[in-house]
């Protein structure tokens, strides 16, 4: 196929989109004249837009949409007509009774695929090489499996001056996390032992955390992102020099920018999960994130490379 429609359908979390961007990369290789959307998150999937991946998107959390997650459901006539156009449909979506996929079926003719919503661990795959796998029915067998995104198209974000080093304590699930104390003292450290200037990330689970780290200090060294839309906050981490984080999404996003960072390691499977870049280090603690020392993390940061 050197041309015509691709729908790609991907739900799920950040860190999930941002693996999946492998997919988007490959096609775009492999089938540069076709148009390829994506149904998903809007906020999420702007990430693929901004990387110039994908021509357009629609919203999957759209109410014209529920009859197709219903068994037998009524099917939306323009939602209907919209999946009739394309010629393969590629879907993410967790959907063990194929009720989605076969109302689909009911409106187009289109080569259906149906991806893996999350990877099996057991296998010790990693999620990118796991979500590639559906390509190999369209002949794609060897394709990069780390995510990029290009911030070239997008300049909306403030320009950044002097040199910052990203921290984001939250992640998707307490577990994954370093004690809350750890990074206050992290950020005590670095204030008072390095002239980095601090952009401090998080979303809405990480509100009152965000609060309890920064409350007293000098805003002329931090600077506080508090659930900035994903493109936007893309475009600040890619003005960055480094990064901290957990095993979470914006530490994937992070990478997949080229920022070069530490990512503190909790429970999750390594093999599967860790950020898929050479500029990134995974540090842990054989007795659990919670024993890794200060001082061992404040002695992976490197200095910042230009005077702030």
């Amino acid at each position: 196929m050197s041309s015509g429609r691709i729908l790609i359908i991907r739900g799920g979390a950040i860190g999930d989109f941002v693996l999946t961007l492998p997919v988007f990369q490959a096609l775009k290789e492999n089938f540069p004249e076709a148009q390829v959307d994506i149904l998903g998150y809007p906020n999420i999937a702007r990430l693929a837009e901004i990387s110039g991946l994908v021509n357009q998107s629609r919203a999957i959390e759209a109410q014209a949409v529920a009859g197709f997650f219903a068994r037998n459901g009524e099917l939306d006539e323009s939602w209907s007509d919209y999946f009739s156009q394309f010629e393969i449909i590629i879907s993410y979506l967790y959907d063990p009774d194929e009720i989605f996929q076969t109302n689909v079926k009911r409106c187009t003719k289109a080569q259906f695929i149906q991806g893996p919503h999350r990877p099996n661990e057991t296998k010790n795959l990693h999620a990118t090489q796991v979500f590639l796998e559906p390509l190999e029915k369209l002949a794609i067998f060897e394709a990069s499996d780390a995510p990029k995104i290009d911030l070239k198209a997008n300049q909306e974000a403030p320009h950044l001056g002097g040199s910052w080093l990203v921290l984001h304590p939250g992640s998707g699930s307490k577990t994954k996390n370093w004690p809350l104390q750890n990074w206050t003292h992290l950020i005590d450290e670095l204030l008072v032992k390095t002239t980095w200037q601090l952009m401090i990330v998080g979303g809405e689970a990480e509100r009152e955390d965000l609060h309890t780290l920064t409350s007293g200090l000098d805003p002329k060294r931090i600077q506080i992102e508090f659930s900035r839309p994903l493109d936007e906050l893309a475009s600040l981490l890619g003005q960055c020099e480094g990064f901290v984080g957990h095993d979470s999404g914006i530490s994937h996003l992070a990478s997949a920018v080229g920022l070069p960072g530490l990512v503190l390691w909790g429970p999750s499977n390594e093999v599967v999960w860790r950020p898929r870049s050479e500029e990134v280090v995974v540090i842990k603690h054989e007795n659990g994130l919670e024993e890794l020392p200060v001082d061992h993390v404040l002695a992976r940061i490197p200095s910042p490379r230009t005077g702030s």
